[in-house]
């Protein structure tokens, strides 16, 4: 309900705050209620998409009530064309400024900003003067698409991407654009892009995840190997790369783009996975001895290998624990199921491309992962590189 001159969100923190909603929920409940009407009486000939959509806890479904610290609360983007967007933005953008309700079900619609460059984040506070500094962003989706996934992102609006174009997507990014609510669509544009988007095309989804169990398998005997030589520190950090990865592939296996890793594990947690893999994993990581630590990393390393054999991709592989060659660790040998997975891949381009993968399986700056640009042009290096490494470099100790 939205209420314009009902008591804001309190300033005291003796007063409680009104009951938690879902982001996304307050976000339909402005555009219903406030934007829409505002929208239809000011403008009614504007054609537009409204959508909550891109960063945030609430496009996941990931928000609490601790999220309503800072840069949360009812907030929507409004999608015109580019001309109408530069004719009409501005005016827009007033428009709700001086007529949104000062509520959403309790909470405020103005945001205060810190005017801090190194805290450059926004809080809720009751509006105390005529206008709201509200979070109705307008926008043209061409140049939204640009600023959140690349400079070649606009085209995907009437063409798939490229496989260059999908090596450059971190799944962050991906999934901020694929989940969230699109409550108007008037041109379609915007859903057809959620559409066309929406998971990886089969060849790369198979490379993709020969990919991750490439990098379970560089790693899945170092485990035991820095046991044996009393570094359990050690053991306990590449074990929980190993899960990590492990976590990751899962995610791939059932077509679910990963989240950062703030979000991982609750990710994780939704999906309808082997029963044993997750219990294994947390007992893998809370192991303090180095036999519970490799029993229960190879339990999860069964589940996932079940997992794969359920896909129907390859032909069944033996998901059992094994050697590792002469020495003393049990491992799964992941690369047969990377080779396996890689020799279902038809499409030349991706053939000939080493099992690095996505952007985000072989980089996790956040930094570089957060400019579009600058991961385009580092993908696009690799792959002109003509480099091809099959990792047994790496295991060779």
């Amino acid at each position: 309900m939205i209420t314009p001159e009902s008591p804001n969100v309190p300033e005291s923190p003796n007063v409680p705050e009104p009951p938690f909603v879902p982001g996304l929920e307050l976000a339909a409940a402005l555009y219903e209620d406030a934007v829409r009407p505002l929208l239809e009486s000011a403008y009614p000939l504007l054609r537009y998409a409204a959508a909550r959509i891109g960063p945030g806890s609430e496009v996941l479904g990931f928000d609490t009530v601790r999220s309503a610290d800072h840069d949360w609360g009812p907030r929507l983007q409004l999608f015109l064309t580019p001309e109408d967007a530069e004719r009409h933005g501005g005016a827009i953008t007033g428009l709700l400024a001086e007529r949104l309700p000062r509520q959403v079900h309790g909470w405020s619609t103005h945001f205060r900003r810190t005017g801090d460059p190194h805290d450059p984040v926004s809080h809720l506070e009751p509006a105390t003067g005529a206008t709201v500094d509200h979070r109705v962003t307008v926008h043209h989706l061409p140049g939204w698409l640009t600023e959140r996934l690349g400079p070649r992102a606009a085209a995907w609006i009437d063409t798939d991407p490229t496989t260059a174009d999908w090596l450059a997507l971190p799944q962050q990014r991906l999934a901020e654009l694929v989940a969230g609510t699109v409550l108007r669509d008037d041109h379609g544009t915007l859903t057809a892009v959620r559409r066309r988007l929406h998971w990886y095309p089969d060849q790369l989804w198979r490379h993709l995840m020969a990919c991750r169990w490439q990098r379970i398998a560089q790693e899945e005997a170092f485990v035991g190997r820095c046991a044996e030589t009393g570094d359990e520190l050690g053991a306990a950090v590449v074990a929980a790369r190993l899960a990590h990865d492990l976590m990751r592939l899962t995610l791939l296996q059932h077509r679910t783009y990963a989240p950062y890793s703030k979000w991982l594990g609750r990710a994780f947690a939704r999906l309808p996975a082997d029963p044993a893999l997750g219990p294994a994993l947390r007992a893998a990581l809370a192991a303090t001895d180095p036999d519970t630590r490799e029993r229960r990393l190879c339990d999860a390393y069964e589940a996932a290998a079940r997992a794969h054999n359920a896909l129907g991709l390859t032909e069944p592989l033996d998901p059992a624990r094994r050697p590792y060659h002469s020495r003393p660790y049990q491992v799964l040998h992941a690369e047969r199921f990377a080779q396996a997975l890689q020799h279902t891949v038809t499409d030349p381009e991706l053939r000939s491309l080493p099992l690095t993968g996505a952007v985000d399986q072989w980089a996790d700056s956040t930094d570089l992962l957060a400019h579009p640009a600058a991961v385009q042009a580092a993908v696009d290096v690799l792959s002109r590189s003509g480099w091809v490494q099959d990792g047994r470099e790496a295991r060779s100790e």
